[in-house]
């Protein structure tokens, strides 16, 4: 990993981020994908629940709630 690459958990609410990779398997993978979530693809951190978890992301001209252990899988770099 490289040193700008982090976690999509970490990006602070209002900044983007370009997807790296998608390290979830299985349903979750084919899921994150089908969202738009590949490689290249430009997400941008919109809200947080009050709670937390989840948080809101705009992919592709949606606003997606993803959950922390899903954002965890996702490995983003950020966009300046």
């Amino acid at each position: 990993m490289d040193v700008a690459e982090f976690e999509l958990t970490r990006l602070s609410i209002g900044c983007t981020a370009e997807v790296v990779r998608i390290s979830a398997e299985g349903l979750t993978r084919n899921r994150l994908l089908d969202l738009g979530l590949v490689p290249s693809t430009i997400v941008e951190a919109v809200r947080k629940s009050p709670a937390g978890d989840p948080v809101a992301y705009k992919i592709r001209g949606a606003i997606i709630a993803l959950r922390s252990e899903e954002s965890r899988l996702i490995t983003v770099r950020p966009v300046i």
